[in-house]
C-alpha cells in the first residue's frame, strides 16, 4: 500500500503520540496490569432465559460460596438470538476481554471455533464422560476433533395437539403428515369455527422457518447438506418437503395465510387461547399451557414431528452451550465456573426450578425430575431422535440464504425447484469458497 505524503504525517504523528503515552505511563500500564491479574471477577454473559433469573442468582451464590474470593457478574443479553450472535461477533472479532464465559446457540459453535475465539474445553469432558450426554449436541460442539463448547440445556421441536378435539372426532396423535392433514380437515370441517386454525408453524423468514423446514425434509427421507458437505436441496425429498408446507396453506388449507410471518410467540398465543389444533413449537410452551389461565389447560397432548410413513419423525435439535471466551485473562477460574453450571447437580436444579431440559441421559432417570418435572421426562425420545441444522462454520451464511429461498417458495413469489436450484447454486459457491480460502493459508 503507498501513502500520500499527508498520510504518512498523520500516522508519524499517531506513532508518535502513542510512544510517548506508552513511556509516560509505564509504571501505572504496569499497576493496571498487576490488579487485573488480581482480579478474581468473572463475567457470564447470557439471554434473558424465562423464569430463571432466580435460579441463575442461586447457582452464581452456590458457586462463589465454593470459590471464596470468587465473583461472578451476570450480564444479560435481549433473548433474540440475531442481536446476541452480532454481539459476540463483533466482540470476539475485536478480541474482547470483557466477558469471560457465555452462552452460545448450538448452530454457533462450529462457526466460532474455526474463528478461534473459544478456548478449548476438551480436557474438562473427556470421552467417557461424553457418552452420558445427548449425542447431537455434543457432535455439534466438536470440532476438527476438539470440545470447544459444552451442551447446557437440550431443545427441540415438537407437535402440541388440542387432544380433547381429537378424542371427540376418534383420532389418535398424528404419525404422519398424511394423518396430520386428514385430521386436522376433518375437524374444521365439523368444527365450523373461524377463528379455529388447523396447523401452525414458523413460517416468517427467520431461523425458525429453517428449524420448521429441516423437520419436514427429514420426514420426507432428505437432508439440506451431508456430513460430507454436498448440498442436496434440489433432490427429490428437499422438493416434496417445501411442497408439502405450501400446500398446507394453498391446496389443504390447514395453515392460515399468516403462518407466513409468523414465529414462535405468536404461534402460541394462537394455540394457549384456544384457536390452533396443531403446533409445531419448542417445549418451553408446555409450562405457559398449563397455567391456570390458559383456555387449553388440561387439552393439551404432545407428540413427535409426523413424516411420511415408514420414516420416523424428528425433531431439529435446539439449545444453549456454555463456551469460554479465548480471549479471557482468568481460564482457570474460567473452566471452574464452566464446570459447575454443566455438572449433573446444576442441571437438575435447573430443570427441576426453570424446566430446561438436562443435556445429561441419566438425569431423565433421576426420581425427583420424574417426580416433579415429568413432562421433561417424557420428552426423553424425542431428544435423543434430533437432527443439528447442517453443521458448518458457514451456517449463519447458509441459514441467510435458505430462508430467503424458503420464504420466496412459501409466499408464492418463487416456483420450488427455481428456489431450491438459486438456494443449492449460492450455497455451493459459499462452500467453495471457503475450500479456496483454506487451500490459500496452506
Amino acid at each position: 500500500m503507498v501513502f500520500t505524503h499527508k498520510q504518512q504525517n498523520k500516522l508519524l504523528l499517531i506513532l508518535g503520540v502513542t510512544l510517548l503515552l506508552v513511556l509516560a505511563c509505564g509504571q501505572s500500564g504496569k499497576n493496571a496490569r498487576q490488579q487485573f491479574d488480581d482480579d478474581s471477577t468473572l463475567v457470564f454473559k447470557h439471554f434473558k432465559l424465562a423464569n430463571a433469573r432466580q435460579a441463575f442468582k442461586k447457582a452464581i451464590a452456590q458457586f462463589e460460596k465454593n470459590n471464596p474470593g470468587v465473583k461472578v457478574k451476570e450480564e444479560i443479553l435481549p433473548s433474540n438470538t440475531n442481536i446476541q450472535h452480532q454481539f459476540y461477533v463483533t466482540s470476539l472479532e475485536a478480541r474482547s476481554s470483557d466477558f469471560d464465559v457465555f452462552l452460545i446457540d448450538v448452530i454457533w459453535t462450529p462457526e466460532f471455533s474455526l474463528a478461534g475465539w473459544l478456548e478449548d474445553l476438551s480436557d474438562l469432558l473427556p470421552p467417557e464422560e461424553q457418552s452420558d450426554f445427548f449425542h447431537a449436541p455434543i457432535q455439534a460442539d466438536i470440532y476438527r476433533g476438539r470440545l470447544y463448547a459444552i451442551p447446557w440445556y437440550i431443545d427441540a421441536g415438537v407437535l402440541y395437539y388440542r387432544k380433547d378435539l381429537l378424542q371427540k372426532y376418534g383420532f389418535s396423535p398424528p404419525v404422519t403428515f398424511e394423518e396430520l392433514v386428514n385430521q386436522a380437515q376433518v375437524i374444521l370441517r365439523n368444527e365450523k369455527r373461524p377463528d379455529l386454525n388447523g396447523f401452525l408453524w414458523q413460517g416468517k423468514q427467520y431461523e425458525g422457518l429453517i428449524c420448521t423446514a429441516n423437520e419436514i425434509i427429514s420426514g420426507f427421507g432428505g437432508q439440506i447438506i451431508d456430513a460430507r458437505g454436498k448440498v442436496h436441496l434440489t433432490d427429490p425429498a428437499t422438493r416434496q418437503a417445501l411442497q408439502w408446507l405450501k400446500d398446507c396453506i394453498y391446496l389443504y388449507k390447514i395453515s392460515p395465510a399468516w403462518v407466513l410471518s409468523a414465529d414462535e410467540e405468536s404461534t402460541r398465543l394462537s394455540f394457549l387461547n384456544g384457536h390452533t389444533l396443531f403446533l409445531r413449537n419448542w417445549p418451553y410452551c408446555w409450562t405457559f399451557f398449563q397455567r391456570e389461565d390458559s383456555k387449553v389447560r388440561g387439552k393439551v397432548g404432545v407428540t413427535h414431528i409426523p413424516a411420511l410413513a415408514g420414516i420416523t419423525g424428528k425433531s431439529t435439535l435446539g439449545g444453549w452451550q456454555l463456551a469460554i471466551n479465548r480471549f479471557s485473562a482468568k481460564k482457570e477460574l474460567t473452566k471452574r465456573l464452566v464446570s459447575f453450571l454443566a455438572s449433573p447437580q446444576m442441571q437438575l436444579q435447573f430443570a427441576l426450578e426453570v424446566g430446561t431440559k438436562p443435556t445429561r441421559k441419566p438425569l431423565y432417570q433421576n426420581p425427583f425430575l420424574i417426580k416433579e418435572q415429568p413432562f421433561i421426562v417424557k420428552l426423553f425420545p424425542i431428544l435423543e431422535n434430533t437432527i443439528p441444522r447442517p453443521v458448518t462454520p458457514l451456517y449463519s451464511q447458509i441459514s441467510q440464504i435458505l430462508q430467503v429461498e424458503f420464504s420466496a417458495i412459501l409466499s408464492n413469489i418463487r416456483p420450488v425447484d427455481k428456489a431450491l436450484k438459486s438456494a443449492k447454486v449460492q450455497i455451493e459457491h459459499v462452500l467453495e469458497l471457503e475450500e479456496l480460502k483454506k487451500e490459500i493459508e496452506k
